[in-house]
Protein backbone atom coordinates (compact mmCIF):
# COMPACT_ATOMS: atom_id res chain seq x y z
CA UNK A 1 0.00 0.00 0.00
CA UNK A 2 1.19 3.51 -0.79
CA UNK A 3 2.00 5.98 1.92
CA UNK A 4 0.06 9.21 1.46
CA UNK A 5 0.64 12.76 2.61
CA UNK A 6 -1.29 16.03 2.52
CA UNK A 7 -1.76 19.35 4.24
CA UNK A 8 -4.45 18.64 6.85
CA UNK A 9 -4.88 22.15 8.24
CA UNK A 10 -6.44 25.24 6.70
CA UNK A 11 -5.21 27.14 3.68
CA UNK A 12 -1.94 29.03 4.23
CA UNK A 13 -0.68 31.38 5.38
CA UNK A 14 -1.41 30.44 8.99
CA UNK A 15 0.33 30.41 12.34
CA UNK A 16 0.80 26.63 12.14
CA UNK A 17 0.36 24.17 9.29
CA UNK A 18 -0.12 20.44 9.82
CA UNK A 19 1.05 17.91 7.24
CA UNK A 20 -0.10 14.34 7.82
CA UNK A 21 1.68 11.25 6.48
CA UNK A 22 -0.06 7.88 6.71
CA UNK A 23 0.96 4.40 5.58
CA UNK A 24 3.69 1.79 6.02
CA UNK A 25 6.51 4.23 5.13
CA UNK A 26 5.35 7.04 7.41
CA UNK A 27 8.04 6.29 10.00
CA UNK A 28 10.79 6.08 7.40
CA UNK A 29 9.67 9.37 5.84
CA UNK A 30 9.74 11.11 9.21
CA UNK A 31 13.18 9.65 9.91
CA UNK A 32 14.52 11.01 6.61
CA UNK A 33 13.16 14.48 7.31
CA UNK A 34 13.95 14.71 11.03
CA UNK A 35 17.16 12.63 11.22
CA UNK A 36 15.73 10.02 13.58
CA UNK A 37 12.39 8.62 14.64
CA UNK A 38 11.06 10.28 17.80
CA UNK A 39 9.50 8.25 20.62
CA UNK A 40 5.98 7.10 19.76
CA UNK A 41 3.19 9.49 20.67
CA UNK A 42 5.55 12.15 22.01
CA UNK A 43 5.77 15.55 20.34
CA UNK A 44 9.38 16.69 19.87
CA UNK A 45 11.07 19.62 18.15
CA UNK A 46 13.20 18.79 15.11
CA UNK A 47 14.93 20.50 12.22
CA UNK A 48 13.48 19.13 8.99
CA UNK A 49 15.95 18.67 6.14
CA UNK A 50 15.61 17.69 2.49
CA UNK A 51 17.66 14.96 0.80
CA UNK A 52 20.55 17.40 0.23
CA UNK A 53 20.70 18.46 3.88
CA UNK A 54 19.04 21.85 3.44
CA UNK A 55 17.02 22.98 6.45
CA UNK A 56 13.34 23.30 5.54
CA UNK A 57 11.86 24.30 8.88
CA UNK A 58 12.14 23.97 12.64
CA UNK A 59 9.03 22.02 13.47
CA UNK A 60 7.22 19.91 16.03
CA UNK A 61 6.89 16.28 14.91
CA UNK A 62 4.80 13.38 16.14
CA UNK A 63 4.91 9.66 15.29
CA UNK A 64 1.72 7.65 15.87
CA UNK A 65 2.21 3.94 15.16
CA UNK A 66 -0.84 1.97 14.05
CA UNK A 67 -3.32 0.54 14.63
CA UNK A 68 -4.38 2.72 17.57
CA UNK A 69 -4.59 6.06 15.81
CA UNK A 70 -6.90 7.95 13.46
CA UNK A 71 -6.22 5.96 10.28
CA UNK A 72 -5.29 2.59 11.79
CA UNK A 73 -1.84 2.63 10.14
CA UNK A 74 1.50 4.26 10.96
CA UNK A 75 1.08 8.03 10.88
CA UNK A 76 3.43 10.99 11.15
CA UNK A 77 2.32 14.55 11.76
CA UNK A 78 4.48 17.60 11.06
CA UNK A 79 3.57 20.88 12.77
CA UNK A 80 5.23 23.52 10.62
CA UNK A 81 5.37 27.30 10.45
CA UNK A 82 2.35 28.04 8.26
CA UNK A 83 3.89 29.98 5.38
CA UNK A 84 3.22 28.85 1.81
CA UNK A 85 6.92 28.45 0.99
CA UNK A 86 7.56 26.27 4.07
CA UNK A 87 4.62 24.00 3.25
CA UNK A 88 5.62 23.73 -0.42
CA UNK A 89 9.21 22.86 0.48
CA UNK A 90 8.23 20.09 2.91
CA UNK A 91 5.66 18.66 0.49
CA UNK A 92 8.26 18.68 -2.29
CA UNK A 93 10.69 16.77 -0.07
CA UNK A 94 8.04 14.17 0.75
CA UNK A 95 7.10 13.80 -2.93
CA UNK A 96 10.66 12.72 -3.81
CA UNK A 97 10.59 9.78 -1.39
CA UNK A 98 9.91 6.27 -2.63
CA UNK A 99 6.40 4.89 -2.12
CA UNK A 100 5.00 8.30 -1.03
CA UNK A 101 2.33 10.18 -2.98
CA UNK A 102 -0.12 13.01 -2.43
CA UNK A 103 -3.44 11.95 -0.90
CA UNK A 104 -6.75 12.04 -2.77
CA UNK A 105 -9.80 13.82 -1.24
CA UNK A 106 -11.10 11.85 1.74
CA UNK A 107 -8.36 9.22 1.52
CA UNK A 108 -7.27 9.46 5.16
CA UNK A 109 -10.85 8.92 6.33
CA UNK A 110 -11.36 6.12 3.81
CA UNK A 111 -8.34 4.33 5.24
CA UNK A 112 -9.75 4.82 8.73
CA UNK A 113 -12.96 3.15 7.51
CA UNK A 114 -11.07 0.31 5.78
CA UNK A 115 -9.01 -0.30 8.93
CA UNK A 116 -12.03 -0.36 11.23
CA UNK A 117 -11.32 2.92 12.99
CA UNK A 118 -14.62 4.40 11.78
CA UNK A 119 -17.73 2.67 10.51
CA UNK A 120 -19.79 4.05 7.65
CA UNK A 121 -22.30 5.94 9.81
CA UNK A 122 -19.48 7.59 11.76
CA UNK A 123 -17.75 8.52 8.49
CA UNK A 124 -20.96 10.18 7.29
CA UNK A 125 -21.09 12.06 10.59
CA UNK A 126 -17.54 13.30 10.02
CA UNK A 127 -18.43 14.46 6.49
CA UNK A 128 -21.43 16.35 7.89
CA UNK A 129 -19.24 17.88 10.62
CA UNK A 130 -16.79 19.24 8.03
CA UNK A 131 -19.70 20.76 6.08
CA UNK A 132 -21.58 22.12 9.11
CA UNK A 133 -22.30 25.85 9.14
CA UNK A 134 -24.58 26.22 12.16
CA UNK A 135 -24.37 25.11 15.77
CA UNK A 136 -27.31 22.74 15.32
CA UNK A 137 -25.62 21.08 12.34
CA UNK A 138 -22.37 20.74 14.27
CA UNK A 139 -23.99 19.12 17.29
CA UNK A 140 -25.99 16.68 15.18
CA UNK A 141 -22.89 15.70 13.20
CA UNK A 142 -20.92 15.21 16.41
CA UNK A 143 -23.64 12.89 17.70
CA UNK A 144 -23.41 10.75 14.56
CA UNK A 145 -19.61 10.81 14.59
CA UNK A 146 -19.65 9.82 18.26
CA UNK A 147 -21.10 6.45 17.30
CA UNK A 148 -24.42 6.54 19.14
CA UNK A 149 -26.40 5.53 16.05
CA UNK A 150 -23.82 2.87 15.15
CA UNK A 151 -24.11 1.30 18.59
CA UNK A 152 -27.89 1.32 18.22
CA UNK A 153 -27.65 -0.47 14.86
CA UNK A 154 -25.22 -3.03 16.29
CA UNK A 155 -27.64 -3.73 19.13
CA UNK A 156 -30.54 -4.16 16.68
CA UNK A 157 -28.42 -6.52 14.59
CA UNK A 158 -27.58 -8.64 17.65
CA UNK A 159 -31.26 -8.85 18.57
CA UNK A 160 -32.17 -9.91 15.04
CA UNK A 161 -29.50 -12.61 15.25
CA UNK A 162 -31.11 -13.92 18.45
CA UNK A 163 -34.53 -13.95 16.79
CA UNK A 164 -33.01 -15.77 13.81
CA UNK A 165 -31.49 -18.35 16.13
CA UNK A 166 -34.94 -19.03 17.61
CA UNK A 167 -36.38 -19.48 14.11
CA UNK A 168 -33.55 -21.83 13.13
CA UNK A 169 -34.19 -23.91 16.24
CA UNK A 170 -37.83 -24.36 15.17
CA UNK A 171 -36.79 -25.27 11.61
CA UNK A 172 -34.26 -27.84 12.89
CA UNK A 173 -37.01 -29.74 14.72
CA UNK A 174 -39.78 -29.17 12.17
CA UNK A 175 -39.74 -32.80 10.94
CA UNK A 176 -40.06 -34.31 14.39
CA UNK A 177 -43.32 -35.28 16.02
CA UNK A 178 -42.79 -32.95 18.97
CA UNK A 179 -41.74 -30.02 16.79
CA UNK A 180 -40.83 -26.91 18.78
CA UNK A 181 -42.73 -23.63 18.59
CA UNK A 182 -41.35 -20.13 18.77
CA UNK A 183 -41.11 -18.92 22.39
CA UNK A 184 -43.76 -16.49 23.57
CA UNK A 185 -41.07 -13.82 23.97
CA UNK A 186 -40.40 -13.85 20.21
CA UNK A 187 -43.40 -11.66 19.38
CA UNK A 188 -42.70 -9.30 22.28
CA UNK A 189 -39.05 -8.85 21.31
CA UNK A 190 -40.00 -8.35 17.65
CA UNK A 191 -42.58 -5.71 18.57
CA UNK A 192 -40.07 -3.86 20.77
CA UNK A 193 -37.54 -3.84 17.93
CA UNK A 194 -40.13 -2.53 15.46
CA UNK A 195 -41.09 0.24 17.91
CA UNK A 196 -37.50 1.42 18.41
CA UNK A 197 -36.79 1.52 14.69
CA UNK A 198 -40.06 3.34 14.10
CA UNK A 199 -39.03 5.97 16.63
CA UNK A 200 -35.82 6.62 14.68
CA UNK A 201 -37.71 6.80 11.40
CA UNK A 202 -40.11 9.39 12.85
CA UNK A 203 -37.26 11.76 13.73
CA UNK A 204 -36.60 14.81 11.55
CA UNK A 205 -33.91 14.05 8.99
CA UNK A 206 -30.50 15.60 8.50
CA UNK A 207 -31.62 17.02 5.14
CA UNK A 208 -33.58 19.75 6.91
CA UNK A 209 -30.51 20.63 8.93
CA UNK A 210 -28.50 21.09 5.74
CA UNK A 211 -31.11 22.92 3.71
CA UNK A 212 -32.60 24.83 6.62
CA UNK A 213 -36.20 25.29 7.71
CA UNK A 214 -37.85 26.61 4.56
CA UNK A 215 -39.95 29.74 5.10
CA UNK A 216 -41.78 31.18 2.06
CA UNK A 217 -43.10 34.74 2.03
CA UNK A 218 -46.27 34.98 -0.05
CA UNK A 219 -49.11 37.30 -0.89
CA UNK A 220 -50.33 39.62 -3.64
CA UNK A 221 -48.09 42.31 -5.16
CA UNK A 222 -46.86 45.25 -3.09
CA UNK A 223 -47.69 43.92 0.40
CA UNK A 224 -44.12 44.11 1.73
CA UNK A 225 -42.78 40.60 1.05
CA UNK A 226 -39.39 41.70 -0.28
CA UNK A 227 -38.91 44.29 2.46
CA UNK A 228 -39.60 41.65 5.11
CA UNK A 229 -37.37 39.17 3.26
CA UNK A 230 -34.43 41.61 3.36
CA UNK A 231 -35.06 42.32 7.04
CA UNK A 232 -35.10 38.64 7.98
CA UNK A 233 -31.85 37.83 6.14
CA UNK A 234 -30.34 41.19 7.15
CA UNK A 235 -29.26 41.96 3.60
CA UNK A 236 -30.58 43.94 0.64
CA UNK A 237 -30.88 40.84 -1.57
CA UNK A 238 -34.30 41.66 -3.00
CA UNK A 239 -35.11 44.84 -4.92
CA UNK A 240 -37.86 46.80 -3.20
CA UNK A 241 -39.97 49.57 -4.74
CA UNK A 242 -43.48 51.00 -4.36
CA UNK A 243 -44.28 49.67 -7.83
CA UNK A 244 -46.40 46.52 -7.75
CA UNK A 245 -44.83 43.47 -9.39
CA UNK A 246 -41.18 44.41 -8.70
CA UNK A 247 -40.38 40.82 -7.70
CA UNK A 248 -40.81 38.54 -10.70
CA UNK A 249 -38.96 35.40 -9.68
CA UNK A 250 -38.30 33.22 -6.66
CA UNK A 251 -35.38 34.49 -4.59
CA UNK A 252 -34.00 32.43 -1.73
CA UNK A 253 -31.27 32.92 0.86
CA UNK A 254 -30.02 30.64 3.63
CA UNK A 255 -28.98 32.02 6.98
CA UNK A 256 -28.77 31.02 10.63
CA UNK A 257 -30.77 32.68 13.38
CA UNK A 258 -29.60 31.78 16.90
CA UNK A 259 -27.79 28.77 15.41
CA UNK A 260 -30.92 27.48 13.65
CA UNK A 261 -30.61 27.07 9.85
CA UNK A 262 -33.29 28.76 7.76
CA UNK A 263 -33.93 29.18 4.06
CA UNK A 264 -36.10 32.22 3.38
CA UNK A 265 -37.88 32.45 0.02
CA UNK A 266 -39.23 35.66 -1.53
CA UNK A 267 -41.84 35.16 -4.24
CA UNK A 268 -43.63 37.11 -6.95
CA UNK A 269 -46.97 38.64 -6.03
CA UNK A 270 -49.91 36.26 -6.44
CA UNK A 271 -52.83 37.64 -8.45
CA UNK A 272 -54.98 36.59 -11.40
CA UNK A 273 -55.16 39.75 -13.47
CA UNK A 274 -51.75 39.74 -15.17
CA UNK A 275 -51.28 39.31 -18.92
CA UNK A 276 -47.48 39.76 -18.74
CA UNK A 277 -45.89 36.46 -19.80
CA UNK A 278 -42.80 37.00 -17.60
CA UNK A 279 -44.90 37.88 -14.57
CA UNK A 280 -47.09 34.82 -15.15
CA UNK A 281 -44.00 32.59 -15.04
CA UNK A 282 -43.01 34.21 -11.74
CA UNK A 283 -46.50 33.65 -10.32
CA UNK A 284 -46.38 29.98 -11.32
CA UNK A 285 -42.99 29.59 -9.65
CA UNK A 286 -44.35 31.29 -6.55
CA UNK A 287 -47.19 28.76 -6.36
CA UNK A 288 -44.66 25.92 -6.73
CA UNK A 289 -42.59 27.41 -3.91
CA UNK A 290 -45.63 27.24 -1.62
CA UNK A 291 -45.80 23.47 -2.13
CA UNK A 292 -42.18 23.09 -0.96
CA UNK A 293 -42.51 25.35 2.09
CA UNK A 294 -42.16 24.16 5.67
CA UNK A 295 -43.96 27.36 6.66
CA UNK A 296 -45.67 30.14 4.70
CA UNK A 297 -45.74 33.72 5.96
CA UNK A 298 -48.90 35.14 4.38
CA UNK A 299 -48.87 38.91 3.91
CA UNK A 300 -52.07 39.04 1.84
CA UNK A 301 -55.70 39.54 2.91
CA UNK A 302 -56.56 37.70 6.07
CA UNK A 303 -57.89 34.18 5.52
CA UNK A 304 -56.87 33.96 1.85
CA UNK A 305 -53.50 32.27 2.36
CA UNK A 306 -52.77 28.54 2.09
CA UNK A 307 -53.77 26.19 4.89
CA UNK A 308 -51.44 26.40 7.87
CA UNK A 309 -49.88 29.70 6.81
CA UNK A 310 -49.04 32.32 9.40
CA UNK A 311 -51.00 35.55 9.07
CA UNK A 312 -48.54 38.45 9.04
CA UNK A 313 -49.85 41.96 9.53
CA UNK A 314 -47.15 43.92 7.69
CA UNK A 315 -46.56 47.65 7.16
CA UNK A 316 -47.84 48.57 10.61
CA UNK A 317 -45.93 51.83 10.24
CA UNK A 318 -48.57 52.97 7.71
CA UNK A 319 -51.96 54.30 8.75
CA UNK A 320 -53.77 53.69 5.47
CA UNK A 321 -53.48 49.88 5.40
CA UNK A 322 -56.18 47.54 6.67
CA UNK A 323 -55.14 45.78 9.85
CA UNK A 324 -55.62 42.02 10.35
CA UNK A 325 -57.92 40.96 13.16
CA UNK A 326 -55.99 37.96 14.50
CA UNK A 327 -52.51 37.88 12.96
CA UNK A 328 -49.69 35.62 14.16
CA UNK A 329 -47.37 38.63 14.07
CA UNK A 330 -47.61 42.38 13.55
CA UNK A 331 -44.48 43.86 12.03
CA UNK A 332 -42.97 46.81 10.27
CA UNK A 333 -39.90 45.74 8.33
CA UNK A 334 -39.03 49.41 7.72
CA UNK A 335 -38.72 50.50 11.34
CA UNK A 336 -38.07 47.05 12.82
CA UNK A 337 -41.20 46.93 14.99
CA UNK A 338 -42.14 43.32 15.78
CA UNK A 339 -39.21 41.77 13.89
CA UNK A 340 -37.48 40.34 16.97
CA UNK A 341 -40.75 38.84 18.15
CA UNK A 342 -41.26 37.27 14.70
CA UNK A 343 -37.73 35.83 14.73
CA UNK A 344 -38.35 34.33 18.18
CA UNK A 345 -41.57 32.74 16.93
CA UNK A 346 -39.78 31.31 13.88
CA UNK A 347 -36.97 29.88 16.01
CA UNK A 348 -39.39 28.19 18.41
CA UNK A 349 -41.47 26.80 15.54
CA UNK A 350 -38.45 25.52 13.57
CA UNK A 351 -36.97 23.84 16.64
CA UNK A 352 -40.02 21.58 16.84
CA UNK A 353 -39.48 20.40 13.25
CA UNK A 354 -35.68 20.12 13.30
CA UNK A 355 -33.64 17.42 15.08
CA UNK A 356 -33.14 18.22 18.74
CA UNK A 357 -29.81 19.77 19.67
CA UNK A 358 -27.17 17.04 20.00
CA UNK A 359 -29.46 14.38 18.53
CA UNK A 360 -28.14 12.28 15.64
CA UNK A 361 -30.22 12.77 12.51
CA UNK A 362 -30.51 10.26 9.68
CA UNK A 363 -29.42 11.12 6.17
CA UNK A 364 -31.76 10.28 3.31
CA UNK A 365 -29.62 7.21 2.52
CA UNK A 366 -29.74 5.98 6.11
CA UNK A 367 -33.48 6.63 6.31
CA UNK A 368 -34.14 4.58 3.15
CA UNK A 369 -32.09 1.66 4.43
CA UNK A 370 -33.74 1.71 7.84
CA UNK A 371 -37.16 1.87 6.16
CA UNK A 372 -36.32 -1.33 4.24
CA UNK A 373 -35.25 -3.01 7.47
CA UNK A 374 -38.52 -1.93 9.09
CA UNK A 375 -40.51 -3.28 6.14
CA UNK A 376 -38.77 -6.65 6.45
CA UNK A 377 -39.58 -6.82 10.17
CA UNK A 378 -43.16 -5.70 9.53
CA UNK A 379 -43.62 -8.65 7.17
CA UNK A 380 -42.98 -11.17 9.94
CA UNK A 381 -45.88 -13.12 11.42
CA UNK A 382 -44.63 -15.22 14.36
CA UNK A 383 -47.14 -17.95 13.56
CA UNK A 384 -46.48 -17.88 9.82
CA UNK A 385 -44.15 -19.82 7.53
CA UNK A 386 -40.84 -20.13 9.39
CA UNK A 387 -38.85 -19.99 6.17
CA UNK A 388 -40.37 -16.61 5.34
CA UNK A 389 -39.83 -15.40 8.90
CA UNK A 390 -36.16 -16.40 8.68
CA UNK A 391 -35.75 -14.72 5.28
CA UNK A 392 -37.25 -11.45 6.52
CA UNK A 393 -34.92 -11.48 9.51
CA UNK A 394 -31.96 -12.08 7.17
CA UNK A 395 -33.00 -9.13 5.00
CA UNK A 396 -33.28 -6.85 8.05
CA UNK A 397 -29.82 -7.92 9.18
CA UNK A 398 -28.41 -7.19 5.71
CA UNK A 399 -29.85 -3.67 5.85
CA UNK A 400 -28.23 -3.10 9.24
CA UNK A 401 -24.92 -4.22 7.72
CA UNK A 402 -25.38 -1.62 4.96
CA UNK A 403 -25.94 1.14 7.51
CA UNK A 404 -22.60 0.66 9.24
CA UNK A 405 -20.60 -0.44 6.21
CA UNK A 406 -20.28 -4.19 6.53
CA UNK A 407 -21.62 -4.40 2.98
CA UNK A 408 -21.13 -1.35 0.78
CA UNK A 409 -20.53 -0.80 -2.93
CA UNK A 410 -17.42 0.96 -4.17
CA UNK A 411 -19.53 3.57 -5.98
CA UNK A 412 -21.28 4.50 -2.75
CA UNK A 413 -17.95 4.72 -0.89
CA UNK A 414 -16.44 6.84 -3.67
CA UNK A 415 -19.39 9.20 -3.44
CA UNK A 416 -19.14 9.52 0.34
CA UNK A 417 -15.40 10.00 0.68
CA UNK A 418 -15.35 12.31 -2.32
CA UNK A 419 -17.20 14.81 -0.11
CA UNK A 420 -14.07 15.23 2.02
CA UNK A 421 -11.30 17.71 1.36
CA UNK A 422 -7.73 16.65 0.61
CA UNK A 423 -5.95 15.97 3.90
CA UNK A 424 -9.00 14.52 5.67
Amino acid sequence: MDTIFALSSGSPPAGIAVIRVSGPSAGAALEKLAGNLPPARRAVARHLNDSEGNVLDHAMVLFLPGPNNATGEDTAELYLHGGRAVIAAVEAALATMDSLRRAEPGEFTRRAFANGRLDLAESEGLADLLESETELQRRSAMAMLGGGFSREVEAWRDRVLLLSAEVEAVLDFSDEEDAADLPLSFGENLAALRFEIGAWLSRPRATMLKEGYRVVLAGPPNVGKSTLFNALIEDEAAITAPTAGTTRDVLQRSCAIAGIPFTFVDTAGLWDGSDDSIELIGIERARSALDLADLVLWLGPEGEGPSGAWEIDAKTDLDDTQRKVAPDARISAKNGRGLEELRDLLIAHACKALPAAGQAALSDRQHRILERAAESLAGIEPGGDMLLVGENLRRARAEFDSLIGRSSTEDMLDNLFGRFCIGK
